[in-house]
């Protein structure tokens, strides 16, 4: 069974709980290699504010000794700096593009669910709207067609026979478009 990493136990360390496993292949690759960088960046973060904290010390105390004056920073640094580097070799063997508008959200610090989400309502609103809009059109033509033949009954063959403008209304359990004409 395979492990999978995960970050420490602090409440706001950047770890994730989900044991989902990464994908197979360069884009798995990448995955770790950022979750790497995620884990680097947050022992910088802390390795620092520990850093200030002493220094707040030692100036209290006037007292360095060498041992202390030795810091850990540098050493976090080139391990961020070793994790971009090899995103950056990684990403060269992907091909996936990202939309401008995800990458401007995290920029102005947005969630880009929020944008998906957005989208996908929009899309089903849009929908409904069409959808509205083609029955209408079906009522419409439905009526039409009857007063036609109510006026000019020799047109009935010809109104009755306008199944290639059938629209398709529901998709049934088993993926199969039922027409309502």
């Amino acid at each position: 069974m395979a492990q999978y990493s995960t970050f420490g136990a602090t409440p706001d360390s950047p770890g994730d709980i989900s044991q989902t496993p990464p994908p197979t292949g360069a884009q798995g690759d990448l995955e770790l290699e950022i979750v790497g960088l995620a884990n680097a960046l947050y022992n910088l973060g802390t390795t620092v504010v520990i850093d200030s904290t002493k220094e707040r010390q030692l100036a209290k105390s006037a007292v360095a000794s060498e041992e202390e004056a030795s810091k850990p920073v540098g050493q976090r640094v080139n391990d961020v700096i070793g994790h971009l580097s090899t995103i950056e070799d990684l990403a060269g063997d992907l091909r996936t593009m990202v939309p401008l508008q995800i990458l401007q959200d995290i920029d102005n610090a947005r969630n880009p669910m929020f944008l998906t989400k957005d989208r996908l309502e929009r899309a089903a609103t849009e929908n409904q709207f069409m959808n509205g809009k083609i029955k209408a059109i079906e009522s419409y033509r439905n009526t039409l067609n009857s007063s036609l033949m109510d006026y000019f009954p020799e047109l009935a063959p010809h109104l009755d026979s306008v199944d290639e403008y059938a629209i398709p209304s529901v998709l049934t359990s088993n993926h199969e478009v039922k027409y309502e004409v």
